[in-house]
Parts: structure tokens; C-alpha cells; sequence
């Protein structure tokens, strides 16, 4: 065995270098303005409150017969749009918190025409946690969430085509997003160097309903909905996490679908791409009057990033809303998934990687996921000062997994049997094993606001929720069986109470948000095969509280500097501390003291950047042993570890607010983790090595450096591209920190790897747009993951599309 740190490499400053240089070069050069071309108009607006202050962060849609511009307010309230042909325009105006504005004018050429558009105050439409379902507001600097916040808004999603979500949290700084099958579903995600298998490190939201379908009991990510679903996606680090929950570790990631236009409107979209590669989507909606809808469908379906992987993909959203006055509004909800997969769950071995990085021995496994969700919020405005946003939901989620292998150590999992006796007959009279099953999750969550002037404002809610798993494994005497002998029959739940309270204090520039929630957590196992089949249980209960406190100040509108620590916590899993005897096990819940400075600023005019240090210092991480699934996988407690450092994001248009202006426009994100080690006595979870101290070593999966880059032109209103790279820096597979890759393929370094993207819309009469993106575009092979063995990733993927709005 080789042990070697080589995380302080001249390869991976080179890495920082380059990322510095990308991100201040195209900032400092960006223009202010864009020249009118001569025989068209302009519009310049306003958008204002009813007692004339201006609204930051309206979204503005500007649309004739062929034309249709979007962009926002800045922070004045003012808007530009120019090049506009000559003819009459629609113009459409929504802001949270305020009814949907509209205003009709005519441009001739050469002029320069001005508006001002009122919008009323709509009590019901609030802000942060109201109504859409958002953390954070448009609001340029976000002045209210004491703590870093990102956001992709829908210009961006569009332009990006992106096709997972992976590719889209990418622009986020701090996010890690490893790659698995190649379409993004079951992504792995994480924050700030934590590990980001099956996502355990991070809450899930949609719409700020928990998304995971056992947030409590298995915080794992074996389903996530498909990016075409998505209007826009926030990211939240920091103390402002204490309204959530119950993970409060890395950060809050809220995935928010669209709400119903004001006129009927819909889009449909068609692309094809290699490697079988077909997306189609269709979307409508409308209001009238008091009542709003908006439906969506998706069917997405192509080859995955190895051999004899296949994914077919369908999503049905639909959502309601009724205003049956202006103080209240309902929003009903509801959600289907479907996904039918041949995709294997086992990583390669070194020698087969060597052999064909992309081949896949086990063609006969397949996956089966359904998923339907409900959910019905209503919100309530008493006033100008009290505001009750109250949400009931409910998710059943089964999946079944057929098998051969569920790591790179089974070759295959059948090789005990006679029958099968290895590889040789893995395709004949080899077995398999079913992974069966069946999650029931649901609860009500109220949250309530009072403003109290100058003074602040209050927050407190609660939350009941209640979990079901129920986990089979039956094994199948065939590598196409579908049923088999049951080995595994476990009953598991979580019933949750949590409540949360914080108060923002407001002085002049500055606020002060101090807050606590509690979380009560009963957990229940019952092995239904134990004692002869008369079954054994057993339960525990866990509660905690968990604090936070974050301050902003408000620099002259450009700029705010904000602080705060919070009490990082997750809940481990059911399984984790019930054994399958019904005893307890020592494994802790995971917790953590988390604190962060940073600021939002704004350089000048349609320039910002975010910058924030940050240390997570955990009195206890849980970590995995060697594996994710598997047998012999184990979570164990890594004790005490630091992570430590800071990301910066920044980005630029060619004027302010502006997606499909002309000009040059940039997007950069950034994070260096140069500390992420097991600190006080820690010796290895790896068998064999039990003796041997891991004290001071690289956390597994915490790479230094993650960083990306885009840039792109925008041609009026006609056409954009955009080239980007994602970097990111070696990373160590195990606590050992082992460099030379194991046969298995389970440990060993996991190199730096960079890739390149490119991608070009153009837009047409009739509103149309047609669209082309290459991820990957030198189609490197790269080693994406070793937790259950070596997992490429994905290769070149070129798709090219058309998009109607009508």
C-alpha cells in the first residue's frame, strides 16, 4: 500500500491560477452598455410600489408577434431594453409579493420611449417562504438571508440546456456534483468538501417541501426529479438554515417549479442528441381571474455513460392555484415520475478499467422507480403584518433493483452458488438479487411571519412529519428473475416533531437574526424474518436543538457584509442505530459548529460577485467506512473533522439583468478547501487496517479545488454562445488516503480532471429558438467515483434541439 498527500501539487495551482485569470480578465473588460442599432427603438422602464418606490428584481417580458425579451429590474427599479424593431409591444411585469403588471406601447424607430408600470401589493404573494416557495428573493444582493444564497434563475436553465441537474449546480460555488449513470438520476451531491454520496450531506427541497423519500430515516438520493421540471434553483449555506431541516450540515438546495403565467402560454421542446438521445417536453398554463394552472410532460430517454446502460424517463406535473381573495391564496400540487433503467450498480475493478473504461459486465440489471406526490400549501395574510403560510404533503416512492453485483468485490454476488460458480456463467445460470423497495413519507408544515415595522420581524413554525420504509431483498435463481427466495424483510419508520423560532432585529443598515429549532425524532425497526419469523423491533428517540445566529450589513445598495454560526446537524439512518436484532447500535447523529463571513457585492452595473470563508467543525462527521451499498457497508463516526476555506462566485452582463442582450457575459464559480481532515485519535474503518491512525489524513472525497468558468456573446435578441470549463482537483477515494488504486478499484487516488462545454441558441420568427450543446467536448475519460468500484465519467454528448413558445 501507498500512502501519499499529494493535494498540495503544482498541477492544482496551476488549477487556481487559471480559474483567478478566467474570472478577473472578462469582469474588468465587460462593457457597460450596448449600442441601439440604427432603424430600431428602445425601452426604458420603471417598476414601482404604490407609493413609487422601486422594485429590485421584477422580471420583465417585453413580446410582439415575433419577438419576446426578457430581463429584470435592477436595484433602482429600472429596466432597459434596446435594439427593438419598430411595432407595438406587450409588456408583462411579476414580482414577489405584488399582482402580475401589464402595460401596452408602440416604438417607432430611432426612439428612445419611456414607462412607468405600478404593480399592487398582493398580501398573499410574500416573499421568502410564501407563496412560490422560495428561500431567498430576486432581489440583487439579497439583503434579507443572513448567509451565502445563489441562485439559477430560468434565462440561465434555458440558455444552458443543460442535460441534468449536475451540469446546472455546477455554476454554484461550493457545490460538488459527481456524476454516476450519465443522466443525472441519482445524483451525488454535496457542499463545501463534504462527501456527496447519494446526496446524504444536503437537504432536498421542491418548492420547500423536503424532496428525499425518507429525509429522517434514509436521507439518500435513489430518485430526483428531472431538470426539465425546474423554473429556477436556490442554494443556501449557512446559519439561515435553522428554518429548515432536519439536515442543517452542508446547505439547503430548493428546486422551484413554475407558477401559472398570466395569459395562456405554454412552450414545447424536442432534442436529439447520440447515444440514442431524445428529450421532449411540453408545458401550459394560464389565469383567469382568481383561478391559475400550469401542467407540464416530460419523456427523456437514451444511453448511459457505459455499456448496456439505458434510461427511460417520464414526468406529469400539474399545479392549481386559487385566489379566493386578495388575503389568501391555495396552491394544489401534484407530481408523477417514472423511470424503467438497465443500469448496473457496481463499479469496475482496476484490470476492467484498464481493459474497456466503459464497459459493463452486468447487462442484465435493471432498476424501476414510480414516484407520485401531493401537496396542497395555503397562505394567508391578516393584515400588512402577519402572514401564515401553512403546506400538507404526501410521496410514495417504490423502486425495485435487480442485480448481479452491488460492488466492484462481487464478481458476481451468485459466485457462492454451484450454479453459478463465477463470472464465466454470469449470463446463463447466474443468480441475482432484488433490492425491493417502498417509501411512504408525508407531513404538515405552518410557518408564520409578524412584521413589526423598523423593529424586524418574527418567524416561528413547525413541522409534523412520518416516514414509512418498508425494504425487502429476495434473491432471483436467473439473471433475469424477478422474484426469488426473501432474505430480507425489514419494517422501518421515523415519526418527527420539530419547531423553529428567529427573530431578524433591524437597525438602519444592519440586521441581526438570532434562531433556534428543535428536532424530535422517534425511530422504529422491525425485522420481520427474525426469531423464526415471529419478527424482532426495537426503537429509540433522538432530540436536539439547534442554534444560529447571523447579522448582515447594507453597504450604499453595493455591497452587503454578512456573519454566522449555526449548529450543523443530520439525523443518522434507521438502520444505522437499530441493528437487525432489534439492539442499539453507537452510532451519533452528526453535528457540527458551522460559521461563515462573507459579502455580495456589486462592482458596478450588471457586475457582482460573492466571496465567503467558511469552517464546518464537526464534533462528530459520519463517514463511510469503505463502501456505499454493498455487502459490508458501514457508516462510522469520523469524530471530530475540520473543513475549512472559501468560494467565491462571480458574474457579469453586458448590461445589467440582461440574458439576451449584445455584449459579452460571464458566470464563474470557485471554492478552495485546503483543510478537510480527521482531527483528534482516528484510526481506519478499513478492514485490516483498524490499527493503523488516519489522524491528520484528507477526508475521503473532499477534493481542494472545484471550480467553474463560462463565458459566452450575445447577439441582440438573435443568437448566443457560450464555451465553459469545469475543473476539479484529485481527491482521495479512502481514510487512508491511498494513492495506488487497490484491485478492486474501490481505493486510490481519483485524478484532477477538467472538461470543456460548449453550446449555441439561436432564435427565430415565430418564436423559435433552436438550440446545440456538447458537454465534454474533447470526450475525456475521467474516473468519476471508486465507492463501489471505478465509475467513468460520462463521455461526449452532443444534442441538438427546438424550442416553441406560443
Amino acid at each position: 500500500m501507498e500512502v501519499e498527500d499529494r493535494l498540495i501539487s503544482p498541477g492544482r495551482v496551476m488549477i487556481v491560477r487559471r480559474l483567478l485569470l478566467l474570472v478577473l480578465c472578462p469582469l474588468l473588460s465587460l462593457p457597460a452598455s450596448a449600442q441601439t442599432p440604427s432603424g430600431t427603438g428602445s425601452l426604458h422602464g420603471t417598476v414601482v410600489d404604490p407609493s413609487g418606490a422601486a422594485i429590485a428584481g421584477a422580471k420583465v417580458i417585453v413580446a410582439a408577434t415575433s419577438e419576446i425579451k426578457t430581463t429584470s429590474t435592477d436595484h433602482s427599479g429600472g429596466f432597459v431594453i434596446p435594439a427593438l424593431p419598430p411595432g407595438p409591444y406587450s409588456i408583462s411585469v411579476e414580482a414577489p409579493g405584488f399582482d402580475a403588471g401589464a402595460a401596452r406601447v408602440a416604438i417607432a424607430a430611432g426612439e428612445d420611449r419611456t414607462v412607468t408600470i405600478n404593480l399592487r401589493i398582493a398580501a398573499v404573494r410574500d416573499t421568502v417562504t410564501v407563496g412560490s416557495g422560495r428561500l431567498g428573493s430576486h432581489e440583487p444582493l439579497e439583503p434579507r438571508l443572513p448567509g451565502s444564497y445563489e441562485s439559477i434563475d430560468r434565462a440561465e436553465l434555458d440558455r444552458l440546456h443543460a442535460p441534468s441537474v449536475n451540469e446546472a449546480l455546477r455554476k454554484v460555488s461550493g457545490v460538488i456534483a459527481r456524476d454516476e449513470e450519465g443522466f443525472g438520476l441519482r445524483p451525488n451531491i454535496a457542499l463545501r468538501g463534504l462527501n456527496p454520496t447519494r446526496s446524504s450531506k444536503v437537504l432536498l427541497l421542491e418548492d420547500g417541501v423536503p424532496l428525499a423519500f425518507a429525509p429522517y430515516g434514509d436521507n439518500a438520493s435513489y430518485y430526483h426529479p428531472p431538470i426539465e421540471r425546474f423554473d429556477a434553483i436556490e442554494v443556501l449555506k449557512g446559519s439561515g438554515q435553522v428554518a429548515y431541516g432536519p439536515s442543517t450540515i452542508g446547505g439547503v438546495i430548493n428546486y422551484l417549479t413554475p407558477m401559472p403565467p398570466a395569459h395562456p402560454s405554454g412552450t414545447a421542446m424536442l432534442a436529439m442528441g447520440n447515444r440514442s438521445f431524445v428529450d421532449a417536453v411540453g408545458t401550459f398554463g394560464s389565469t383567469r381571474g382568481a383561478v391559475g394552472f400550469f401542467v407540464d410532460a416530460m419523456r427523456k430517454q437514451g444511453d448511459g455513460a457505459r455499456d448496456h446502460t439505458y434510461s427511460a424517463l417520464s414526468d406529469f406535473n400539474a399545479k392549481l392555484v386559487v385566489s379566493p381573495s386578495p388575503s389568501q391564496i391555495f396552491t394544489a400540487k401534484g407530481t408523477y415520475y417514472r423511470e424503467r433503467s438497465r443500469v448496473t450498480y457496481s463499479g469496475l475493478r482496476d484490470d476492467e478499467f484498464a481493459r474497456d473504461p466503459r464497459q459493463n459486465p452486468f447487462e442484465n440489471d435493471a432498476f424501476r422507480g414510480d414516484r407520485a406526490a401531493v401537496s396542497l400549501a395555503h397562505h394567508l395574510a391578516a393584515g400588512s403584518r402577519l402572514t401564515v403560510a401553512s403546506t400538507g404533503y404526501l410521496s410514495r416512492f417504490e423502486r425495485h433493483w435487480w442485480r448481479q453485483s452491488s460492488n466492484s468485490a462481487q464478481r458476481p454476488n451468485d459466485s457462492a452458488d454451484p450454479a453459478c460458480g463465477g463470472m464465466a456463467n454470469l449470463l446463463t445460470t447466474c443468480g441475482n438479487e432484488g433490492r425491493l423497495r417502498r417509501y411512504v413519507s408525508g407531513g404538515l408544515e405552518s410557518r408564520v411571519r409578524v412584521r413589526f415595522g423598523a423593529a424586524g420581524e418574527s418567524e416561528i413554525g413547525g413541522r409534523m412529519h412520518g416516514e414509512l420504509q418498508d425494504r425487502r431483498q429476495a434473491n432471483g435463481d436467473n439473471p433475469t428473475a424477478r422474484s426469488g427466495v426473501v432474505v430480507e424483510d425489514n419494517d422501518r419508520r421515523a415519526k418527527a416533531l420539530s419547531a423553529f423560532a428567529q427573530h431578524r432585529f433591524s437597525w438602519r443598515n444592519m440586521t441581526l437574526t438570532p434562531g433556534i429549532r428543535v428536532e424530535h425524532i422517534a425511530f422504529e425497526r422491525t425485522n420481520r424474518l427474525g426469531d423464526g419469523g415471529h419478527g424482532v423491533a426495537g426503537n429509540t428517540t433522538l432530540t436536539t436543538a439547534i442554534p444560529g445566529v447571523g447579522g448582515a450589513v447594507n453597504i450604499a445598495d453595493r455591497a452587503v457584509l454578512f456573519a454566522g454560526i449555526h449548529r450543523g446537524f443530520a439525523p443518522p439512518r434507521v438502520e444505522d442505530v437499530i441493528s437487525n436484532a432489534g439492539g442499539l447500535t453507537e452510532l451519533e447523529a452528526e453535528l457540527s459548529w458551522n460559521s461563515e463571513i462573507g459579502v455580495r457585492a456589486r462592482l458596478r452595473d450588471g457586475v457582482r460577485i460573492d466571496a465567503t470563508w467558511f469552517r464546518m467543525a464537526y464534533a462528530n462527521q459520519v463517514v463511510p467506512a469503505s463502501l456505499a451499498g454493498g455487502v459490508g457497508a458501514a457508516l462510522t463516526n469520523g469524530g471530530r473533522t475540520r473543513h475549512e476555506g472559501f468560494e467565491v462566485s462571480a458574474r457579469a452582463d453586458a448590461l445589467p439583468g440582461h440574458a439576451w442582450t449584445s455584449g459579452a457575459y460571464a458566470r464563474v464559480a470557485y471554492s478552495y478547501v485546503p483543510v478537510a481532515a480527521f482531527r483528534g485519535m482516528r484510526f481506519s474503518a478499513i478492514r485490516g487496517f483498524e490499527t493503523v491512525s488516519v489522524t491528520g489524513n484528507r477526508l475521503p472525497y473532499a477534493p481542494a479545488h472545484v471550480g467553474s468558468a463560462t463565458f459566452g456573446y450575445a447577439y441582440s435578441t438573435r443568437a448566443d454562445a457560450f464555451v465553459e470549463l469545469v475543473a476539479t482537483s484529485e481527491q482521495f477515494a479512502d481514510d487512508l488516503n491511498t494513492v495506488t488504486s487497490t484491485p478492486d478499484g474501490q481505493r486510490g487516488l481519483i485524478p484532477t480532471v477538467h472538461t470543456w462545454n460548449a453550446g449555441l441558441n439561436v432564435r427565430l420568427p415565430a418564436r423559435l429558438t433552436l438550440f446545440g450543446v456538447i458537454y465534454n467536448v474533447a470526450d475525456r475519460t475521467y474516473i468519476s467515483d471508486r465507492s463501489r468500484g471505478i465509475l467513468p465519467g460520462p463521455p461526449r454528448r452532443v444534442q441538438v434541439g427546438v424550442k416553441v413558445q406560443f
